[in-house]
């Protein structure tokens, strides 16, 4: 498979988890997250998870060149399910130790914008 494919494969995944998991937190967990008072964390998760899977599918559709891009895709990639998933887990009272985990998934995000930024910067006008 080519990057590309792969790109909007996983894009795809992700924006449709998102609305898998919307969806569920609405209807089939709407009692316990509002229980909980998480109902805005998981609107924060699946809200950021949607926004990057966008990102994603938008970029499979550009031929970015360099390092920069490169590493802001796979920031993209493993950014979602670190500042996502663990929002979902705290959302459903999961463990404690998760809390860490969803800024390391925000730096991440803040580091891809900052990459893809820079290497839209570099490109050559054609």
């Amino acid at each position: 498979m080519n990057s590309r494919k792969n790109l909007i494969i996983t894009g795809s995944l992700f924006a449709l988890t998102a609305v898998i998991l919307g969806a569920f937190g609405a209807h089939a967990l709407e009692a316990r997250l509002s229980a909980n008072g998480t109902t805005a964390t998981w609107k924060t998760a699946v809200d950021y998870q949607m926004w990057h899977a966008l990102a994603l599918l938008i970029l499979a559709n550009y031929s970015i060149p360099g390092r920069a891009a490169k590493i802001a895709l796979g920031c993209f990639c493993l950014g979602i399910p670190l500042f996502s998933g663990s929002l979902y887990w705290l959302a459903l009272e999961g463990p404690r130790w998760l809390g860490p985990i969803t800024p390391l998934g925000g730096l991440l995000f803040i580091i891809a914008w900052t990459c893809l930024a820079l290497a839209a910067f570099r490109m050559q006008n054609k």
